[in-house]
């Protein structure tokens, strides 16, 4: 039987208005779909008008301005229910899903359905679970003593993987997927007794104990910042009492 990391992979990436998951909104997002390593792969691009102002620190990162997506993108409810079926129909099928950092972009995609589709991600799967793959849970714990940052780009540069064009969805989706297949041959040993479903399930672990370790981290150095251990998917928030 053929290992996952050498079979189909589906990659997905967005840009967004900012880095916060229950406020900020997608702009543009990409699928990157391989059928096997080096094959041709389909891409499926999405761009967004949000219907709220760009800050100039996001357009800054991805170089979309608040001009440019009222002239060419679509609005927000059509686009995320696209993304969503297209999302579980590879799931469906077996695809595993690469994304880089994925508590971020799925959780993102979920409050944003919630906002104009009144429906969670969770409501477009049905049948088996999905599987979720991502490099950055995989290689800090594959490599967890190496220090240093690991954003995609130092991540791509340390395996070798080009990245061209970083900070458009279909570049960093497809360099995330390369990544992926890159850190799966480089410890082959440790993942191959691990089907594609066992590894979803390690990373919730593995990225819930990364998390305690920043968090005891940033409370030694006297930093208020906290650390969510939930993956793929955060929780939705507690709900603000009323005054």
């Amino acid at each position: 039987m053929t290992h996952w990391s050498e079979g189909p992979l589906a990659a997905f990436d967005t840009e967004t208005t900012g880095v916060d998951v229950e406020r900020d909104r997608i702009v543009s997002a990409a699928l990157v779909v391989e059928p096997a390593p080096g094959q041709p792969a389909e891409v499926i691009r999405w761009l967004v008008d949000p219907g709220v102002p760009m800050p100039e620190a996001a357009q800054a990162v991805h170089g979309l301005s608040e001009d440019f997506l009222r002239r060419h993108g679509r609005r927000p409810g059509p686009v995320l229910e696209e993304i969503a079926r297209e999302l579980a129909a590879r799931c469906a099928a077996g695809v595993p899903l690469v994304v880089m950092n994925a508590p971020f972009d799925l959780t993102l995609l979920d409050r944003e359905l919630k906002r104009h589709r009144g429906a969670a991600l969770s409501a477009y799967f049905q049948g088996p679970a999905w599987c979720v793959l991502d490099p950055r849970v995989l290689d800090k714990h594959l490599d967890r003593y190496r220090k240093g940052r690991r954003t995609l780009t130092d991540l791509c540069a340390l395996y070798g993987v080009p990245l061209t064009d970083a900070h458009d969805a279909a570049a960093d989706a497809a360099a995330s997927l390369i990544l992926t297949r890159a850190i799966a041959r480089r410890y082959a040993e440790r993942l191959a007794a691990l089907s594609r479903l066992e590894l979803h399930s390690r990373q919730a672990v593995w990225h819930a104990a990364q998390s305690r370790g920043l968090q005891a981290w940033f409370a030694r150095n006297g930093s208020d910042e906290t650390c969510d251990p939930a993956w793929p998917l955060r929780p939705d928030p507690p709900a603000t009492a009323a005054a």
